[in-house]
């Protein structure tokens, strides 16, 4: 066979083979997915369409495996039956008109329901928020509840391992959760395993990728949630890990980077429905079905008692549970909005609701931190600061070393959310997130507190500073906002 036809006729294939991955995508691609997103993976597919095809078919679907996805719909009827204090809320003033609307959202969402009778505590201090959680280790005398994240073994940790291995000493259950990706990525992985397994703790990896047992999904569709509950009386949620707060890499190291993160203590009835997100979470791993173990509430509720609503998501829930929650509140604010996120990266809508709320008269403060950690996210959240600027949305940059972790924002002196979700569309729709929706004016004065305090350690970033930016930032933070849509 002639040379020059062979080559002719490969060349004609893989032209045909070009043009059907086009048409193809055009179809396929676009199908229930943002049209941001569907553009960006539309773009990528036709500019490099081998390697956006395979990109694609690695990480294109935002979905868990279908018996993932049934497992939640059959626990939500245990979250409802495992949630207390329903009859504690008080509806006296200051009540805000719109709050009713906002905890049925949630409740359609999530299946968790508004609960009063309970009390909180912020702590924002690293090693000081790691020494309460582990107080309440050494306490335990039925169970403990882990999960996170990144949990890894190391000298900041050793005493929170050392309680974990003592309750478990003493016959109290310890179970642990952890995620298999992120925790897999610390130095120390192997080694927290080993002691977990020496331990006796009941321990399991979260979305764990490993095809060769059958367990597989999206790589990097991960649990991001961060839970302590100990014997059904006492609960931590927030945005920090269990690890050193330089996480142990060497880049962090180098840089002295170091992580301010925000931690809840809880107690009342809100305990039982974050141990149901443990019992969701483990089920959806195990396939064992825990018992309820928390023992109902018999005190008389104090005056100064909150009430709250646990608002689970990620992508076992049909949809986006964090994100209507945020896009509801920030339409409802009538007066101020504080804004805390490390990883701030909008989609459309939360975008259009806070530059809405600020032509509406409404203050927006937003608190990001002035370096970054993760180049990609960092450039893409800076390609958003000039329409946040023009809009009058005031943004507080964090000042260098610290990476500001914390995840929460407050509405008015109504309402607070705090938990583990970032305001970012790898949050909204392909991480299990966990937050909590606060109502009560004491809370949201401490909350305002600690707002007070990141602005008195951040710099104001105006608009005449942000256009003198070079060209070269311009393009890298447009380039990433374009790969920041490929969910």
């Amino acid at each position: 066979m002639d040379a020059g036809f062979v080559s002719t006729a490969v060349v004609v294939l893989l032209l045909l083979l070009d043009f059907v991955i086009r048409i193809v995508a055009i179809i396929v691609v676009p199908r229930n997915r943002k049209p941001t997103s569907a553009t960006a993976w539309l773009l990528a597919i036709f500019l490099i369409p081998y390697i956006g095809v395979l990109f694609f078919l690695l990480i294109g679907s935002y979905k868990l495996p279908k018996r993932r996805r049934e497992k939640q719909t059959e626990i939500n009827e245990f979250i409802i039956q495992s949630t207390e204090g329903i009859e504690r809320v008080r509806r006296d003033h200051p009540w805000p008109p719109w709050l009713e609307g906002v905890v049925e959202l949630n409740r359609n969402l999530g299946a968790m329901p508004l609960v009063g009778g309970n009390r909180a505590s912020l702590n924002g201090d690293y090693e000081a928020s790691l020494a309460a959680m582990t107080a309440e280790i050494r306490r335990a005398k039925r169970y403990v509840h882990v999960e996170f994240y990144i949990l890894t073994l190391d000298k900041t940790t050793a005493d929170f391992f050392a309680a974990m291995e003592e309750a478990v000493q003493r016959g109290v259950t310890v179970r642990v959760l952890l995620d298999h990706i992120a925790s897999l990525r610390t130095p120390d992985y192997k080694r927290t395993i080993r002691r977990l397994t020496a331990m006796g703790a009941k321990w399991q990896l979260m979305l764990p990728v490993q095809p060769l047992r059958g367990k597989y999904q999206r790589p990097d569709l991960r649990n991001h949630r961060k839970l302590l509950i100990v014997d059904g009386r006492v609960a931590f949620m927030g945005s920090q890990n269990v690890i050193d707060r330089s996480y142990n890499k060497k880049s962090n190291i180098r840089r002295g980077l170091k992580w301010k993160e925000l931690i809840v203590r809880l107690e009342g009835p809100i305990v039982a429905g974050l141990n149901a997100i443990f019992i969701t979470d483990w089920y959806s791993e195990t396939d064992e079905l825990l018992r309820r173990e928390t023992e109902p509430i018999t005190d008389e509720p104090a005056e100064d008692e909150l009430d709250m609503q646990v608002v689970p998501s990620g992508p076992g829930f049909a949809g986006e549970n964090n994100l209507r929650l945020f896009l509801a509140l920030l339409y409802y604010a009538q007066e101020r909005i504080v804004i805390t996120s490390p990883y701030f990266v909008p989609d459309e809508a939360m975008l259009t609701a806070i530059t809405t709320a600020t032509q509406r008269g409404i203050a927006v403060d937003l608190f990001v931190s002035e370096i970054g950690d993760q180049a990609l996210v960092y450039h893409a959240q800076r390609s958003y600061y000039e329409v946040l600027l023009r809009a009058g949305v005031r943004i507080y940059m964090y000042k260098a070393p610290y990476i500001l972790h914390a995840k929460h924002f407050t509405i008015d002196d109504d309402v607070a959310v705090i938990g583990s979700s970032n305001m970012d569309m790898r949050s909204f729709q392909l991480n299990m997130e966990v937050v909590l929706m606060v109502r009560g004016r004491s809370f949201v004065e401490e909350l305002r507190r600690v707002e007070d305090g990141y602005r008195e350690s951040s710099r104001e970033l105006t608009l005449e500073e942000w256009m003198r930016q070079p060209l070269r930032s311009t393009v890298l933070d447009n380039l990433a906002r374009l790969t920041s849509a490929l969910q």
